[in-house]
């Protein structure tokens, strides 16, 4: 069965492009295309497409606005394509929390080597959110948490352990009471939950490590804004991203989280409590020694598919931080981060990856579980949860 695709674009030079990379493929079909926001809206709500392929900037209503609309009445995954800029990038991340599964560049020389090349990635792309067509239902679009004020004083790190028990009692009881009213609907057997699973192994950490890709943007966003302000550990991000969209990810988490979230530089002194979120198109690896670590940035290499690459600095940080890691891997398309997870694992790490349900694509965390390297598959909304109890004691 071919899946149908919708493609919405107000340059028809654009349209045309897309539409016969798409119906070059024996598994897709556009069945139509729409020149604005507006326009897409009710073609979704018509047409009932599989897929829709988004431009951000058009007449009548841009795609964030239209993504919203289709969202909240007739969901359906959705390709945005954004242009490789600072705003491009704000553009891209407001859609992507909107509702959009995932994006490319407008410019496909920006992505890869040839047309061929690119046609495949976006054949690829397409065909992967599809599959999560029917997991998804109509509903309003969550409330960011507030802005961190700017001259926010950060509480004394000697307080940490009494920081980090008190929210994970609040954790606890906010997770305790949304399961409470969950279970009501389920079947007995389906309510049982084995009390360890919220329990701390008593290991001690020195460093949190996550590495994600589709679907990223949003799950980082849910996990991060959940930490207190008191985080213990130092924080390493690898999402797959272009670089002149990670700096502007990066603000946007800053400005959205307890914990300072940057840009990872070459030379930067890892510090608890602070997420260093990999540059796009370079690689992060880790230097010195685990209580005096610094970020090492590297060319991205010609020959490595991934810039940044989990596996990458999964690696490093095996080397200097040894066993005293938890590592976990979130929603994303191929298996990067399965080796660098079994490195960890090696040196005695513990390696958790997010659930097949909650994944936007479920490939790099199905690498690791099936592997046998991921002691445990968490959803996403208790992600944040299970790191704080975990890492009481880093």
């Amino acid at each position: 069965m071919q899946l149908k695709v919708l493609v919405v674009d107000d340059s028809s030079f654009f349209r045309r492009r897309v539409s016969e990379i798409i119906d070059a493929d024996p598994g897709l079909k556009v069945i139509d295309a729409a020149v604005n926001g507006k326009e897409a809206v009710e073609k979704v709500r018509t047409l009932k497409p599989d897929v829709v392929t988004m431009d951000i900037e058009m007449p009548v209503m841009n795609g964030i606005d239209a993504v919203k609309s289709i969202m909240a009445a007739n969901p359906v995954p959705i390709l945005m394509f954004s242009s490789l800029t600072h705003e491009g990038a704000k553009a891209t991340l407001e859609a992507l929390e909107a509702g959009a599964l995932d994006f490319l560049p407008k410019k496909f020389e920006d992505i890869a080597r040839d047309r061929k090349e690119a046609s495949n990635l976006l054949v690829q792309r397409i065909k992967e959110i599809a599959r999560r067509r029917f997991g998804l239902r109509p509903q309003a679009r969550p409330a960011s948490p507030a802005p961190r004020p700017a001259t926010a004083p950060s509480p004394a790190l000697s307080k940490t352990q009494q920081a980090v028990r008190s929210a994970t009692s609040a954790l606890e009881k906010a997770n305790a009471e949304r399961r409470q009213r969950a279970a009501a609907s389920q079947p007995e057997v389906a309510r049982t939950r084995p009390a360890a699973r919220n329990r701390a192994s008593g290991k001690s950490y020195k460093l949190l490590a996550i590495g994600t890709s589709t679907g990223g943007p949003v799950a980082l966003q849910t996990v991060l804004t959940q930490l207190p302000a008191n985080y213990p550990l130092p924080i390493l991000l690898i999402q797959h991203m272009p670089a002149a969209f990670t700096g502007a990810f990066a603000q946007r988490l800053n400005s959205l989280c307890k914990i300072n979230v940057k840009e990872a530089e070459n030379g930067d002194a890892i510090k608890p409590g602070c997420a260093y979120l990999a540059p796009g198109g370079k690689q992060m690896m880790v230097e010195g020694s685990a209580g005096n670590g610094r970020i090492k940035i590297i060319d991205g290499g010609e020959r490595m598919n991934y810039k940044p690459c989990v596996d990458v600095t999964f690696g490093a940080a095996a080397k200097i931080y040894g066993g005293d890691v938890l590592a976990v891997v979130l929603t994303g398309m191929g298996a990067d981060g399965r080796d660098g997870a079994r490195m960890l694992k090696t040196h005695g790490a513990k390696v958790w990856a997010q659930d097949e349900a909650s994944c936007v694509v479920y490939g790099m965390p199905q690498a690791v579980a099936s592997a046998g390297i991921a002691e445990d598959s968490i959803a996403l909304g208790d992600i944040a949860e299970r790191i704080v109890i975990e890492t009481a004691n880093g």
